[in-house]
């Protein structure tokens, strides 16, 4: 998974009950088609299982090849923001691709699926990596319709002594948790982004544990606005569904573990009379418009974040947050 990422650590079928829904639409009149009504698994464990497996293959030959159409077929939401930008800045570079890609394995994986109705139906896996460190790899895959492919939309790269237990039904699934007032947490999940990127503007809140994401990531802003050599600014934006949708699953303490995005650009500008000189080929690559005086930056940040009960007075605090440049503009 290479995109260009800004972390030290290192850093995808659904049961379609056809004939149940045929049945209880002739004894209700109420037509279930797919599981947009039925709260069904949102897969098998043997299907993710297969699904994981395909994913982890044309992964693979993606990044061997610099394949940004492939792995649009396999990613989408952040991650495939972050590693189609990376890929395709790495093509330019290196159009040949890059045969000593050390390929990605993953084992010791756990399936963590919920039961759910509606679109876009999620599930969780939990792997050991083959990369540097001992974080468990936490992909989130999604699929937005009935027969539609499913895609990987989120990588959280954990310590495992950080993830959390998960609250369970009678059958062992894990529960998803819903948007809006029903969450039952400080913060529902399609609140995070725009409450994170209040935050990173303004300071406004305290919704957030302290941390290396939060008031020190402003710190270090602040640090760079104060810089006479150049004129660092920063603007966030929200990230929001259906593009980047947000997941939640429900722990055992009533809180949830959750994924959102977040996107955020940052521009320097130059006094004048200089130009900014960018030595990044990867940088170079991704770049439009012409850097006379100034330069911006856009970038996509995919974060995972334990979200505690509504009742309690925890904070929310991040597990994990990659972030990678997806675009930059000269003027």
């Amino acid at each position: 998974m290479k995109g260009l990422r800004a972390r030290k650590a290192p850093r995808i079928p659904l049961a379609a009950l056809v004939t149940t829904g045929a049945l209880l639409a002739s004894l209700t009149g109420c037509v279930t088609v797919h599981g947009e009504a039925a709260v069904v698994p949102a897969v098998s464990k043997s299907e993710a299982a297969k699904i994981l497996k395909t994913f982890t293959v044309k992964n693979n030959r993606a990044n061997t090849a610099y394949d940004t159409k492939l792995n649009a077929s396999i990613e989408t939401g952040a991650l495939g923001a972050i590693d189609q930008a990376g890929l395709k800045s790495r093509k330019e570079v290196r159009p040949k691709g890059n045969p000593d890609y050390q390929r990605l394995e993953l084992t010791d994986t756990r399936y963590l699926i919920p039961k759910q109705a509606g679109w876009p139906k999620f599930f969780v896996t939990d792997s050991r990596s083959n990369r540097k460190g001992n974080g468990r790899w936490l992909f989130v895959f999604q699929r937005d319709r009935a027969n539609g492919p499913w895609k990987a939309s989120y990588l959280a790269v954990v310590d495992p002594g950080a993830v959390p237990e998960f609250a369970r039904d009678k059958d062992g699934h894990v529960k998803a948790v819903p948007t809006g007032g029903a969450s039952g947490l400080t913060l529902s999940p399609d609140k995070l982004s725009k409450t994170y990127a209040r935050y990173l503007q303004e300071g406004a809140g305290d919704d957030f544990a302290s941390g290396t994401h939060t008031n020190q990531l402003r710190e270090r802003r602040v640090k760079l606005t104060k810089r006479t050599d150049v004129r660092n600014e920063f603007a966030e934006q929200t990230a929001e569904a259906p593009q980047f949708a947000p997941f939640g699953l429900r722990t055992k303490d009533g809180g949830a573990l959750t994924f959102f995005t977040s996107r955020h650009h940052h521009k320097q500008t130059l006094p004048r009379g200089y130009h900014p000189k960018i030595k990044d080929p990867l940088v170079k690559a991704l770049m439009s418009g012409t850097p006379k005086q100034s330069v911006t930056f856009m970038r996509v940040s995919e974060q995972a974040v334990t979200v505690p009960p509504k009742k309690s007075n925890g904070k929310i605090t991040f597990l994990s947050r990659i972030e990678g440049l997806t675009a930059a503009r000269g003027s």
